[in-house]
């Protein structure tokens, strides 16, 4: 199934980008019951972590910014990236999971993606 992304201009050009880049990025990966997709949101603001069953269209465990844990927390926006990667980790291993395929979401691998990959992946999760 073909997705088409309309080439933009100006500002509106790097979010067109970044969708572009899921599209290609989702061709590719897909969560099963086995191994969830772990999916990482990124705005100015906060990050959001999600793990996803595909086949079964639910949302097994996540983490964000937002929860109550991290929300006053002191620190940069990666350092709360590190936190929201411990939590989601600990969460999906709370609901059984032992291993997760990666999805950065169109994002860069570095920064906030890479710290909350790195956590994740020190808290006892699998990629």
């Amino acid at each position: 199934m073909a997705y088409g992304v309309k080439i933009a201009k100006g500002k509106a050009y790097k979010g067109a980008s970044l969708k572009r880049r899921h599209i290609r990025i989702r061709k590719k990966i897909s969560g099963t019951p086995a191994r969830p997709r772990l999916v990482v949101t990124r705005s100015n603001r906060g990050i959001t972590a999600q793990v996803i069953d595909d086949l079964a269209g639910h949302t097994l465990a996540s983490a964000s910014t937002l929860d109550s844990s991290i929300r006053g927390g002191e620190g940069d926006k990666s350092s709360k990236a590190k936190q929201v990667g411990q939590l989601v980790a600990e969460r999906a291993k709370a609901a059984g999971i032992e291993a997760v395929v990666f999805d950065r979401g169109g994002n860069q691998y570095a920064g906030r993606i890479a710290a909350l990959a790195d956590a994740a992946r020190e808290a006892g999760l699998k990629f």
